[in-house]
Order: C-alpha cells, then structure tokens, then sequence
C-alpha cells in the first residue's frame, strides 16, 4: 500500500487542476466563507461540531497577511450571524508569521479579540518545526494577557512535544493533539509509526491528567480505542474532550462516535488556495493520498 501511496504522490504534478478539483471536493468546504457556513451547517445537522480554516498558508506580503486576517473576521461573523457551531482554526504562517512576528502576532490578536467578543474559541494551528517556538510563544502571550478562548495543537511525532506539555501545564492550555504531517528530519521528529503512537498515547494521557481540554485529532483506530479506555478509566464527562476529524475522511466512523455520545469536531477548510492545499497535503501525506485515491475510485465506479 505504501507503494501505491507514493506513486500517487508522484503523479500529482501532471494531473489535471480539474482532476484534483474534482478529488479535493469531499475534503475542502469550497472557496467563499457562504460555502464553508454551508457545509458547517449540515455537519451540525448530524450533530457534529467544525472548526473552519482559511486556506492560504505562507502569505508572501503583509497586505495578503492582514487579507486573511480580514477574511477570519468574516468567518466568526459568519458563525455568529447563522449560529453555527463552529469555531476557527488559524495558520500563523498564513498571517505573515515567516515576513515578521510582529505582523502575525498583530493579526492573531485581531482574530482572537474579535471571537472573544462573539464568544466564540481560536485554535492556533500547529506547522512545521520552524514555527513551534513562535506558535507557543504567542500562544503563552495571549493566555497571560488574559484571553482564554484560545488553544494550541501539539503534533505527537516531534521529539519535543512531551517538554512541551510540561511548559504548558501551568497554563491549563486547550490542546488540539494530533500525529503530525510536516516532513522532519529524525533529529526532531519519530519516523516509527508505533513511537508516534507511542509519543501520542504518552502526551493524551498527560495532558488528561493535568485537566487540559484535549481535542483528540486522529483517524488511526488503534489510538481512537486508546483515547476511548483513557476516557472510560477516568469517567470523564464530555466537556473535557472531544474528537476532531478531516472533512470527508472517515464519516462512517465518524458517526459512530457521535451516536456512542462523544463530542466530534470536523476540519474544515476552504478558500480559494484549494489547489495548492490539496497538493502538499497530499506529498505531505502519502498515506492520506493513497487512502483519497481509493475512496474516490470506489465513488466513481459500480
């Protein structure tokens, strides 16, 4: 299978933008805030919650930086004008965090501040290594300048993430925990998918200890059973977790879940940088190339 996933990869470059449109539908909510509301809407029709992220990562300008930050505001108005149940999941690569930390913390602050007067929670997402420090430091900066409707993700399969736990614990912090998709090398980051897991297991049990509200972001079945025990063993209630997925990935178990009475949050991305999105994702990923490819041929054919 591995094989089949890279020779997706591969092939990538040469196929056709409509071709990768028509694949990345199921998985990107479209390329206008009404479709992201749209597709929101009906997820939390089947009683599942979403987060919603404006695609665009690595802004080349501060004018584009501050455009998505613009655009972020239009999303939490959107929520709060059709009172969906969704919050927003923010890239800071995508508000210039690699031109000046400066304008990127400008425009974090901006989006933070805007949902806390709506009520409504930021998550800021987590890049490549590049990133961590500068992620976890602004993340630190707003939490001790007093806002609270703000979480971080920490990604299993970096050597650091277990310290990472350990500086944050004094802060209680909202954590989104998943694998990890960036390309590392084995310095900084696990390559055993069973140390990942391992790492992963290791930092959902801490984090549950320490009282952290802990958005578990996995589609790997041996640590959704794992999260499920961990839960059971301490009893808890659902406001101190939930589960999140990718938009399409995984709906049958998806529902399982929700109908068992766990909390479930759908990714959802949109915006009109969809193609670019949908192709690193996938060379960042092989397996999620390999495993879209399928579930695409088995819609297509008989």
């Amino acid at each position: 299978m591995a094989i089949f996933d890279r020779a997706i990869v591969r092939l990538l470059p040469v196929v056709p933008r409509p071709v990768v449109r028509r694949i990345s539908d199921r998985y990107i909510a479209g390329t206008e805030v009404e479709d992201a509301a749209e597709v929101v809407s009906r997820l939390n029709a089947g009683s599942l919650l979403a987060t919603v992220d404006v695609l665009g990562e690595e802004t080349a300008t501060s004018d584009e930086a501050r455009a998505i930050a613009g655009a972020y505001l239009d999303v939490l108005a959107a929520i709060e004008r059709e009172r969906l149940d969704a919050n927003v999941s923010v890239k800071l690569t995508a508000l210039g965090l690699k031109l000046d930390l400066d304008l990127a913390r400008e425009g974090l602050e901006q989006v933070v501040r805007d949902a806390a007067a709506r009520g409504n929670f930021v998550r800021i997402d987590m890049e490549d290594s590049s990133t961590t420090d500068d992620t976890l430091r602004l993340y630190r900066e707003l939490r001790e300048a007093g806002l609270d409707n703000v979480g971080v993700v920490l990604q299993a399969y970096l050597r650091r993430t277990a310290d990472d736990v350990r500086a944050l614990a004094d802060l209680q912090p909202s954590v989104r925990l998943c694998k990890g998709i960036y390309v590392e090398p084995p310095e900084l980051a696990f390559r055993d998918a069973e140390q990942v897991r391992a790492s992963f297991d290791a930092a959902l049990d801490r984090l549950l200890d320490l009282g952290c509200h802990v958005g578990i972001a996995t589609h790997d079945e041996w640590l959704i059973r794992r999260a499920l025990e961990q839960i059971a063993a301490r009893g808890l209630g659902e406001d101190a977790y939930e589960f999140q997925m990718l938009l399409g990935v995984r709906e049958d178990r998806r529902d399982q879940l929700v109908r068992a009475g766990h909390r479930l949050r759908v990714y959802v991305p949109f915006g009109r940088r969809w193609y670019e999105y949908s192709v690193r994702r996938l060379q960042e990923n092989p397996s999620v190339a390999g495993y879209i490819a399928g579930d695409t041929i088995r819609r297509l054919l008989p």
